[in-house]
């Protein structure tokens, strides 16, 4: 493998989900030649899920590690270099953008491309890390049709959680929003469609203990936090954990402009941000809709934008350098 230390590339890709190898697949078709780093997690959130069946191109269906591993295949064919490495700092002080990885190799960029996602927030139990994919998840968008006349539970109070519950309610029997506090911090909109829904039951001031099942969900034990009383509801077969996500930017926190809970924040349609030379695509830009065919435009978006970003760089340096001539 090309030693890569002290050199200076085009374009350099932090983050390797649906986003990260989008960009690389058409930076690597426009001869960017696109250095991707991977990250903690290569291939992103896909890597945890398992059928996926609402992404274009597969009729049937695929496992998320087999369509991060055809994404990944198709960017490399055209020439991206996609390699295991984290990204440890990135220096914005002067261009072109030093990058350190692993905390030892330092290269060079040109343009960067921030494509490191989000992280959903868990409860941190052991039994639901076990079934994660097996009947837990985070995104009732993603799995919901796999719980048609079945009873599931959501965990959560917010927006977030009124959204996945009152979406589940398509194909779920039955959902039961277990929240630790008597009231929602959901809006009143968001409150008002959640109690109207006569699918939908709530289960207050009670927190999730323990999701039951060895290869599969198949019931849950919560707990009220006033009484200490323990139910368990053996009908379950779908839990889905509704508490919020977290972007992964904290590399980039000070140096680019973010929302409040840590977004990267683009310029109108496009992946720019206020950073000359900085793209961000994916869900470290994206808290609305974080789907992989989402994440995976502005990915696309993110490459085309860094390619006429270079472009234009580089008629800057030859008028520059015909000036000193």
């Amino acid at each position: 493998m090309e030693d890569i230390a002290g050199k200076t590339f085009d374009v350099v890709i932090v983050g390797s989900g649906p986003a990260g190898l989008t960009a690389a697949l058409y930076a690597a078709r426009a001869d960017l030649n696109p250095l991707v780093f991977e990250g903690p997690e290569p291939g992103g959130q896909l890597m945890t899920t398992t059928d996926v069946e609402n992404f274009p191109g597969y009729p049937e269906g695929v496992m998320g590690p087999k369509m991060m591993q055809d994404f990944r295949e198709q960017a490399t064919r055209f020439g991206a270099d996609c390699r295991y490495g984290f990204v440890s700092d990135i220096d914005f002080s002067k261009r072109p953008y030093k990058i350190t990885v692993d905390e030892k190799t330092e290269l060079y960029a040109n343009a960067i491309i921030a494509s490191t996602g989000a992280s959903a927030k868990w409860l941190h139990l052991e039994s639901e890390q076990k079934l994660r994919g097996k009947g837990v998840s985070a995104c009732a968008t993603c799995d919901g049709a796999f719980f048609r006349d079945q009873h599931v539970v959501v965990v959560g109070g917010g927006d977030t959680a009124m959204e996945e519950a009152t979406f589940l309610t398509k194909f779920a029997s039955k959902v039961t929003v277990v929240h630790r506090r008597d009231e929602l911090r959901a809006s009143k909109a968001m409150q008002t469609r959640a109690f109207n829904n006569d699918k939908i039951e709530f289960m207050w001031d009670s927190e999730l203990i323990e999701v039951l099942g060895e290869k599969v969900v198949d019931g849950v034990k919560t707990k009220n936090s006033n009484t200490g009383e323990v139910t368990e509801l053996d009908d379950v077969t779908g839990v889905f954990v509704a508490i919020g996500h977290k972007p992964n930017t904290d590399l980039f926190k000070g140096v680019v402009e973010m929302d409040d809970v840590g977004y990267i924040k683009t310029k109108g349609q496009s992946t720019e941000t206020d950073l000359p030379g900085l793209f961000a695509c994916g869900d470290a830009m994206d808290a609305v809709y974080r789907q992989a065919v989402t994440a995976a435009g502005t990915g696309c978006k993110a490459a085309l934008d860094a390619e006429r970003y270079l472009g234009e760089l580089e008629s800057e340096e030859a008028i520059a350098e015909s000036h000193w001539k």
